[in-house]
C-alpha cells in the first residue's frame, strides 16, 4: 500500500526573511496540491505533517498564522494532521505506528524544506524500512551561508539535498512522472 506524506507545507515557509534571501522552486506548493488531488481521487492514504516550532520567533510557532497549513493542501475531514516539533516526522509522533497499522510500505514524500525536515524524514523512513519516492519539484530549499562565509544559492542547496537522498534513501522523480505513473 502506498501513502502520501505531506511535510510542513505551511504558510510560514513563505516568509523569506526568516529562512534566507531566496527560495528554490516557487511552484512546490502547486505541485504538492496536484499530487494530493491525485491521491484523493484514488482514495489512497494521506498524512499531513505540521511543524510546530518550539522557537517563539519562528513563523511556524503554534498560534502564529505561519503555523497554518498552506491553503493549497488544506486537509479534508478524515485526513490526519500529525504535529511535530523536530525535523523528523517520525520522532515524537505516532506516524510510524499509523503507517504500519495500515500496512503501508511505500511513501510518496512532498513538502518543505528538502534540506531540513524532508531530508531527515526521508532518511528515517528509509531506515525504518519504507520504500520512499521523493518528488523533486514538490519540494524546495532556501539559500544558505556556507562554512566559508560564501552564500550558496537555493538551487544549489536543493540540488545537493536531492542528490544526497537519491538512490540510497529514495527514488527521486518529478510531479509529471509521478502523475503519469499514478494514471497508468
Amino acid at each position: 500500500m502506498t501513502a502520501l506524506l505531506l511535510i510542513d507545507i505551511q504558510q510560514g515557509l513563505q516568509e523569506m526573511e526568516f529562512y534566507g534571501t531566496e527560495r528554490s522552486n516557487p511552484d512546490a506548493e502547486v505541485n504538492c496540491s496536484k499530487i494530493l488531488n491525485a491521491f484523493r481521487q484514488k482514495n489512497w492514504p494521506i498524512f499531513h505533517v505540521q511543524h510546530c516550532s518550539t522557537n517563539p520567533a519562528s513563523p511556524l510557532y503554534p498560534g502564529k498564522k505561519g503555523n497554518k497549513l498552506h491553503p493549497l493542501v488544506t486537509p479534508l475531514e478524515g485526513e490526519p494532521v500529525i504535529p511535530k516539533n523536530v525535523n523528523s516526522a517520525f520522532i515524537g509522533t505516532d506516524l510510524e505506528a499509523r503507517l504500519k497499522s495500515q500496512n503501508i510500505t511505500n511513501l510518496v514524500v512532498v513538502g518543505l524544506t528538502v534540506e531540513h525536515c524532508i531530508s531527515t524524514s526521508v532518511r528515517m523512513a528509509a531506515n525504518l524500512g519504507f520504500n520512499v519516492t521523493l518528488i523533486s519539484d514538490a519540494t524546495a530549499a532556501f539559500d544558505k551561508i556556507g562554512v566559508d562565509g560564501n552564500r550558496l544559492s537555493a538551487e544549489i542547496i536543493h540540488s545537493a539535498a536531492l542528490a544526497n537522498l537519491k538512490e540510497e534513501f529514495a527514488k527521486v522523480m518529478n510531479t509529471t512522472s509521478l502523475l503519469k505513473e499514478l494514471a497508468d
